[in-house]
């Protein structure tokens, strides 16, 4: 698929100098998208959060049904990347990708205006409806900010694009999330229709992105190109790894994202306040490893660090499983943040918990960037659609898995422990790949 074989990791090893990866937020080329998916970021997951704290905390009232909401709201958010995803790569690579993002910001007012109605009268099925069309909304735009960065970048700045543009993502989920957790449900309403509004106006500044092949058509047919297009990808070795290798990752991460407000309601005994600060931190901890790892790779694309980070997640993620295993019971009302503090562990849950985001960045943003590095420019956004449609069934399956668990009285603490035996499953996809470009 697409131009020969080759590793980036030796085609770029001699490059004795990069682009810093702040100075491209100085570009029009490069500002405009990172703009626009900041802010898209940013509005899912204030919506979401909002939408989550309302639900476990002013809507429901039993560890049971608050862990199964978080796993549908999951799950119903990642189904269209699932079905849309070939698609969403077909038209991305057949059409201007700009204007493509123009009519997706525009589609995203209409799908909060529907998210503001859920969240003021406090409407489960409007809410769910509204997230399950924002994740649409996601797998239009999500091979477009991935492909259009070789397109608009040099080749020693993909790299650095990439782990901005993950950063990026990250640090608008941490600000989406402390907001959506801090503020009532009726400013979030308000909150989700202005940001929205000036994301269609960031997405307007993006420059052009035409079509670098004009003989590949679409075809609509939901199932027939999504397994086309996944076969297409797939057959290639080292794209099948990289793919294999994101889809346990995004895997993980649905099941602790899902699992970290029950988590400190249920587990830990704290609020709303602490369950925030656990998606904070976590976003923080992913925006810290995306930028390192740039640094520690040197703009060189590389899979050589990612089998590590992988197991260094797995072993944050047993210690947290460890800590929250033997944690006493709650007794009585919830702990407020100061309160949390003062129990023995709490400092070792959190370092966990960015050492387990630490490692994630570092892990998964040098295989994103392999993805639009190793095809060619006018296949990128399949290619990446492809990723999505792998990664969209790895996570649907997690949720599956999660749910099932949970129905079956599996504690929330011991499903950390499938997080951790994921991590071997990355670690050795990750070093298979890395061996394959040698």
């Amino acid at each position: 698929m697409g131009r020969p074989e080759r590793c980036l990791e030796t085609d770029k090893a001699q490059n004795s100098r990069m682009t810093p990866s702040f100075r491209l937020l100085a570009k029009r080329r490069f500002l405009p998208l990172f703009t626009t998916q900041f802010l898209g970021a940013f509005n899912d997951n204030l919506f979401r959060t909002a939408m989550i704290m309302l639900v476990i905390y002013r809507i429901y009232n039993d560890p049971a049904q608050e862990a199964a909401f978080s796993a549908v709201a999951g799950g119903l958010f990642i189904l269209p990347f699932f079905l849309f995803s070939a698609l969403s790569g077909q038209l991305a690579d057949c059409h201007d990708k700009a204007k493509i993002i123009r009519v997706v910001k525009t589609a995203e007012i209409l799908i909060m205006i529907a998210g503001a109605g859920g969240l003021l009268l406090g409407n489960i099925p409007l809410m769910l409806l509204a997230l399950l069309c924002m994740g649409a909304h996601s797998t239009f735009f999500g091979p477009i900010k991935y492909a259009i960065l070789p397109q608009h970048l040099d080749d020693d700045q993909v790299l650095p694009g990439t782990g901005l543009v993950e950063a990026g993502t990250y640090i608008a989920i941490l600000a989406g999330t402390i907001v959506g957790g801090m503020i009532a449900a009726e400013h979030a309403a308000i909150g989700v229709l202005l940001v929205a509004a000036i994301g269609w106006v960031a997405g307007r500044q993006v420059p052009p992105a035409p079509p670098l092949t004009q003989d590949a058509g679409v075809d609509f047919h939901i199932i027939r190109s999504s397994i086309k297009l996944v076969s297409d990808t797939m057959h290639v070795r080292r794209l099948f790894l990289a793919i294999l290798a994101i889809s346990f990752f995004w895997a993980q991460g649905t099941i602790l994202a899902a699992q970290f407000p029950p988590l400190v309601k249920n587990v830990l005994g704290a609020n709303q306040d602490v369950a925030t600060l656990f998606l904070a931190i976590f976003s923080v901890g992913v925006a810290i490893g995306s930028i390192a790892i740039n640094r520690i790779l040197g703009g060189t694309v590389s899979a050589r660090c990612s089998p590590v980070a992988a197991l260094v997640m797995g072993a944050f993620v047993c210690d947290m499983w460890w800590t929250a295993h033997n944690w006493p019971a709650p007794d009585g009302a919830l702990r407020h943040f100061a309160a949390f503090m003062e129990m023995p562990g709490s400092e070792r849950v959190m370092i966990d918990l960015l050492g387990i985001a630490v490692a994630g960045g570092m892990f998964v943003v040098p295989l994103y960037a392999f993805l639009t590095t190793t095809v060619a420019k006018a296949q990128t956004a399949r290619t990446v659609a492809a990723n999505n449609i792998v990664n969209s069934g790895a996570m649907v399956a997690a949720t599956l898995v999660l749910a099932s668990m949970v129905h079956m009285g599996v504690s929330v603490a011991e499903t950390l422990l499938i997080v951790a035996v994921a991590s071997l499953g990355a670690s050795y996809l990750a070093w298979k790949l890395h061996k394959a470009c040698d």
